[in-house]
This record gives C-alpha cells, structure tokens and sequence, in this order.
C-alpha cells in the first residue's frame, strides 16, 4: 500500500509540475490552482506513505527519479522539449542510485 501512495505522490507532482509550465509565472488562475493542489497532494501522499513505515530515503529518492523521468519525458514527448542522450545517461543514472537504495535495504 506504500508504493501506491507514493505513486500517487508522484503523479500528483508531475501533474503540478506540467501545471507550472502553463501558468505563465502564477499569472493564470487554472493552472497555478492544479499546481499549488498537486504539490500539496504530492507532500500529503508521501506523508502517507511515509506514515506506512517506508523508508525516507527510499521513499525521496524513489518520488524523485520517477518524477524527474516521468517529466523530462513527457517535456520531449508533448511539449517540445529537447532530451540529450547526456540527459538520458543522467535519467538512467538517477533510476540506478534509486535501484541501489531500494536494493540495499532489503535484508
């Protein structure tokens, strides 16, 4: 039950930080309402999941890289941005340091 409600603190972060990009620096109502919710919602899932007994650190890091990828690929997929192959490398990198933190806990 931990993990979902850490996947669902991710997805309400990607969600707030693709609302950010269209709120034109806070000027537009709707966006800014989705980003400011999403990024409560995110905090409020990860307490949760927290509260579970999930490690912080496992937990940070797992949110961390799952958004940072889920972003920059939905960036270079809808949005226009760009993506480097050093940029992949990096995303690649964070997953692996990730991995190990999960890995490396298990007894």
């Amino acid at each position: 039950m931990a993990y979902l409600l850490l996947l669902g603190a991710v997805a309400s972060e990607v969600v707030a930080a693709l609302a950010t990009r269209f709120s034109a620096g806070f000027t537009k109502l709707v966006p800014s309402a989705v980003a400011i919710t999403g990024v409560v919602g995110a905090y409020y899932l990860l307490s949760l999941a927290l509260k579970q007994g999930m490690d912080m650190g496992v937990a940070y890091g797992i949110w961390a890289a799952l958004g940072v990828t889920a972003v920059a690929l939905v960036g270079a997929a809808f949005l226009g941005d760009t993506l480097t192959w050093a940029q992949m490398i990096g995303i690649v990198l964070v997953i692996g340091g990730v991995l190990s933190l999960e890995l490396g806990g298990q007894h």
